[in-house]
């Protein structure tokens, strides 16, 4: 019988040599011998059915959904984001948010495909310290979350105002002089104030302060324990980095599906909220983004971009249309909930944008 090894076989069936060495670990390739530290698979072996299908970490089929309310927030699109995902002939292995805020795309990647490799990243430092603590950190965190619940719950809406803004200053306190000895309270914090919040924002003014006012909530789940577990089980093999989006350089490749979500371009002149962290993502940074995703492209990877479409307002503005003008504009119906203006709150059209 004639023989060939793992990158031959790699080669062959036009996936990476990582993904068939599991392959040849599953037991899903007949004949296939280690020999060393190398896999050799027979020459007439055939490539095997990809039989990465939807797996949820709930027993009972519960899927997992992001754990915060965030502005930009993608669930609402997930079905027309969905329609890019690559992942069917195995040949892309890898996924890679350099924006990941509240993760709704990241989560249903997550709940429906066994990937080799996973980043994630996000300059909120805050938000990334909260994904990282569920990831290693769920026991304890859900403990404290328990507790905040417990206590404020049963609060009539004075006493709920004090306590809310005790740790939300507690927060801040943390979010300024804070160290690694008491990031899995902040992270409860993160969560606590995200859950009780007005309108679920996440702001922060020019100091870099949480400034968000509490909401009106009667019974606000503060400790979702079935979900949180879930997202932990999920996570354990993803790489959360908190730093600029051109760190993912050196993950992606040609294997890689990318989905960037960066802070959206405001709709109107007035409409410029964009304070998530204390930077903003002006139309120079936008610019650049567009530089990058063109860099990505060239290594070969499978690229989405979403943004707001400036002909909401505009008719005549060509700003995306002309920084991805060598890529495919699709334009699709949404609907903005988060505002502190409810009459902006509405349909409105989203740019998905692909190099595929």
């Amino acid at each position: 019988m004639e023989f060939m090894s793992a990158r031959e076989a790699a080669e062959k069936w036009g996936i990476s040599q990582r993904r068939v060495a599991v392959l040849c670990s599953e037991n899903r390739i007949d004949n296939a011998t280690m020999v060393g530290n190398m896999w050799i698979i027979p020459a007439t072996a055939e490539k095997p059915i990809d039989a990465r299908i939807i797996r949820y970490s709930q027993s009972d089929g519960q899927k997992v959904k992001p754990f915060l309310k965030w502005a930009g927030g993608k669930g609402q699109l997930l079905a027309e984001i969905e329609k890019y995902y690559p992942f069917r002939d195995g040949t892309i292995t890898k996924y890679a948010e350099p924006f990941v805020g509240g993760g709704a795309v990241l989560f249903d990647i997550l709940s429906k495909y066994d990937l080799e490799e996973v980043y994630i990243s996000d300059i909120n430092a805050e938000l990334i310290n909260t994904y990282r603590i569920i990831r290693d950190d769920i026991d304890e965190l859900v403990t404290m979350l328990r507790t905040m619940q417990s206590e404020f719950v049963p609060m009539d809406t004075e006493h709920r105002k004090v306590y809310y803004m005790a740790k939300r200053e507690r927060f801040n306190d943390l979010k300024v002089n804070g160290n690694e000895s008491v990031n899995i309270e902040k992270a409860a914090l993160m969560i606590f104030l995200n859950k009780t919040c007005f309108n679920g924002l996440f702001r922060v003014n020019k100091k870099g302060l949480f400034n968000v006012p509490m909401g009106s909530y009667k019974n606000p789940m503060i400790c979702d324990e079935d979900n949180l577990r879930a997202v932990s089980d999920k996570l354990q093999r993803v790489k959360i980095v908190c730093g600029d989006y051109r760190e993912s350089a050196d993950f992606i490749d040609e294997n890689t599906f990318v989905y960037f979500d960066p802070p959206y371009r405001p709709i109107t002149d007035t409409a410029s909220f964009t304070a998530y962290t204390e930077n903003l993502f002006n139309d120079e940074e936008q610019i650049e983004l567009a530089k990058f995703v063109d860099d990505m492209h060239r290594k070969g990877a499978k690229i989405v971009i979403s943004n707001s479409d400036p002909k909401n307002s505009n008719t005549e503005d060509d700003f995306f249309d002309n920084i991805y003008s060598s890529h495919s504009i699709k334009r699709v119906e949404a609907s903005r909930m988060i505002n502190c203006n409810s009459e902006a709150r509405g349909k409105i059209k989203e740019l998905l944008i692909s190099n595929f």
